[in-house]
């Protein structure tokens, strides 16, 4: 079966089977902790544990997923072996208190065994090593024994919250291949290929270990389209399946060099790569110096210099991304309608990346003579990297053939300065921003009202340190409005991120928000151009800005609740609210005890579930006073404040955006507790669903 025939047949098979189909969700993920979807999961994490409502009580779909950043990073082994991939498909099918256990297992069988054809003899299950129910299970439909397996064969989100076994299938490519059954020392080998994980989600995990069942029980599964490709196709390696045979072909034809064992690694990242790049930019990932931008251009830079190992020079990715649309194009129809677009941006990358390497590999070269104990200076890697663009990893891979080892200690040492550099750069950012004096102020205009009313009116731009009229797609620029709902990073909060779209289509994806003066000032790559006079419509992530709010209501909670808890005396020095975390600072003389944490914990807490009002009240600083609402140590407050209190237990002066119910924080932990300096201590605590 080819990729395109798998993936029909399964989700044809689960929509025989009542569940509802369901689009691939964006390679961008609406879950600040992660740079891109990884798993099929990810869309549906909110629904699996309660705090959304499923759009059916059974879905399926086929995922796309990027690995390639962050603690989810495969990079690093793509070509290597033939397993790993920075872009994959998962197969998946879920249940929202539906069916359970037994259905699951019968279908996952059938679908296996009946549909697509695996002989049952070369199929092997684990089971988790409490889970009897599954074991009896798989005992009664197949007649098979399950392998009753431990940590691999349990899933939670975290050290507390939904939580249950799990089991996997694993198909068995036959003794010519090396590797033992899964669990054993050899496992790793390579002839037991995991094909298929159905998680149970049926307990709640407590602080203390302790299991309650959950009052609806989920199913997530999740399985690697390449993998059954593979199996399907009597493949050992994923990279032999007809799809990476087509791109491989592509290769070849583009660079007139056929694949083999020496080169094949080239070919294997090229093809991946290609994947990669061609669906995130497609998404909307534009390569960029930052977050998952930088991942793409690490990815995209890294195929060309395998390009360049095949002897090829010019396009690549570019030239061989028509050849992705001929085999994915039907599956994922954005592929076509947005081909030139990608392949404009990716033409601009790649010559970029040209001259780039040029001119890094002349550096290089010239301090190849003077290396001692094959080991490259960190400067000199610094130097590729700040002047030149050359990520570590490629200088590394550059160096690998050479038997040279870079010294990353150094390197990381210069990254750091830089970095302080960068702050001090910025405050100059900031002053050619504050001397533009004809620009309004827009601080205050809509950025409580969490949505713009009408469309903005671009007012100025600002690209590197020079004010433009216009600028051009995947410039990095700075903007600046006639009126925003985005919230400028202030008094701890960081600032909003979203988008901002001309005449239906997204001009620019907003990464940072700040203020300048009584400005603010919007920071992004552009996706289309833009120019000074343009309306455009802005829009905050509200997801982000939602777990921001809780981020920095909690934060008040836990100021009050250490108050309460330790003493009057605890007064805030500093935070930092953020979607995935909150910082905050206090003074105390001593470390809290475990009971004391575990107190102010569950007070917060308490308080949440209480689901006091919040009122959010603009009034003078006198009768704020007279309010007795607590002043930030060390602030200076205008004549007209803005005054945050929650139930009877906060008030506080505050400019940030917070919920209007404590319940909309759903939950609350502290995460670490520790010194920062004599006399200041430092809490680090996870709101919302993170929480949770």
């Amino acid at each position: 079966m080819t990729y395109n025939e798998i993936r029909k047949t399964f989700l044809s098979f689960f929509e025989q089977h009542g569940h509802k189909i369901v689009s691939s969700a964006s390679l961008i993920p609406n879950d600040p902790t992660l740079l891109f979807t990884v798993a099929g999961m990810v869309q549906w994490k909110g629904v699996l544990q309660g705090i959304e409502k499923p759009i059916a009580p059974r879905v399926a779909n086929v995922q796309k997923c990027i690995r390639a950043g962050g603690k989810h990073n495969d990079l690093e082994d793509v070509g290597f072996d033939g397993r790993h991939h920075t872009f994959f498909e998962m197969l998946g099918n879920w249940s929202f208190g539906d069916y359970f256990k037994e259905e699951a297992i019968a279908m996952s069988w059938e679908l296996l065994t009946k549909v697509i054809g695996l002989d049952p003899n070369r199929i092997v299950v684990t089971t988790h090593i409490s889970d009897d129910e599954a074991t009896r299970i798989w005992k009664q439909i197949t007649g098979k024994d399950a392998i009753r397996l431990d940590k691999d064969n349990w899933w939670s989100a975290g050290d507390t919250g939904p939580c249950g076994p799990c089991t996997e299938m694993h198909y068995d490519f036959g003794p010519d291949v090396p590797g033992g059954l899964p669990g054993s020392p050899d496992e790793d080998g390579g002839r037991f290929v995991e094909l298929w994980n159905d998680v149970f989600m049926q307990y709640d995990r407590d602080a203390n270990g302790n299991l309650t069942p959950l009052p609806k029980q989920n199913v997530d599964t999740g399985a690697g389209l390449e993998r059954w490709a593979a199996v399907l196709q009597n493949k050992t390696d994923n990279y032999d399946t007809d799809l990476f045979v087509n791109l491989k072909q592509a290769v070849s034809d583009l660079t007139g060099v056929k694949e083999t064992d020496e080169n094949k690694c080239s070919f294997k990242v090229i093809t991946d790569h290609l994947r990669s790049v061609g669906f995130a930019i497609t998404d909307g990932v534009i390569p960029s110096n930052a977050d998952r931008g930088y991942v793409i251009r690490r990815i995209l830079r890294r195929a060309m210099r395998h390009g360049q190992m095949l002897g090829h020079r010019g396009a690549l990715l570019s030239a061989l991304y028509p050849a992705l649309v001929r085999e994915m194009g039907d599956a994922y129809p954005e592929l076509k309608t947005q081909q030139e677009h990608v392949v404009e941006i990716i033409k601009n990358e790649e010559n970029s990346f040209a001259d780039m390497l040029q001119n890094g590999m002349k550096l290089l070269e010239s301090e190849l003579p003077k290396i001692n104990n094959n080991v490259l200076p960190g400067d000199i890697a610094f130097k590729l990297f700040d002047t030149y663009g050359f990520p570590l990893d490629l200088t590394q891979m550059i160096l690998r053939d050479k038997n040279i080892a870079v010294d990353v200690d150094a390197f990381e040492k210069c990254m750091q300065e830089q970095k302080e550099r960068s702050r001090a750069d910025t405050r100059g950012t900031k002053l050619l921003w504050e001397s533009q004096n004809e620009l309004p102020n827009t601080i205050d205009t809509e950025k409580y009202a969490g949505k713009s009313e009408k469309n903005a009116t671009v007012l100025s731009i600002l690209r590197g340190e020079e004010f433009v009229k216009s600028a051009d797609t995947g410039d990095t620029v700075e903007i600046a409005l006639d009126h925003t709902p985005f919230y400028g990073t202030q008094g701890g909060q960081v600032g909003d991120s979203g988008t901002f779209t001309k005449n239906g289509t997204v001009v620019m994806n907003v990464t940072e928000t700040n203020r300048a003066g009584n400005v603010v000032v919007h920071k992004g790559t552009l996706t289309a151009p833009i120019s000074v006079g343009d309306e455009i419509t802005p829009e905050i992530n509200q997801n982000i800005r939602q777990q921001t709010a809780r981020a920095h209501t909690a934060t008040h909670l836990l100021q009050a609740a250490l108050r309460t808890v330790l003493n009057e005396d605890v007064e805030q020095r500093g935070s930092k609210v953020a979607p995935d975390s909150v910082r905050f600072d206090f003074s105390f003389g001593r470390a809290l005890t475990a009971d004391e944490k575990q107190a102010v914990e569950d007070l917060v807490n308490k308080w949440i579930a209480a689901d006091m009002p919040v009122a959010h009240e603009e009034m003078d600083l006198e009768s704020a006073k007279k309010r007795g609402a607590m002043a930030l140590f060390g602030e200076k407050y205008g004549d007209r404040v803005r005054v945050i209190t929650a139930g009877d237990v906060s008030c506080e002066l505050c400019g940030g955006t917070h919920v209007y119910h404590t319940g909309e924080i759903i939950k609350a932990r502290i995460n670490k507790e520790k010194s920062i300096s004599s006399g200041i201590r430092r809490i680090t605590m996870s709101v919302g669903a993170l929480a949770e």
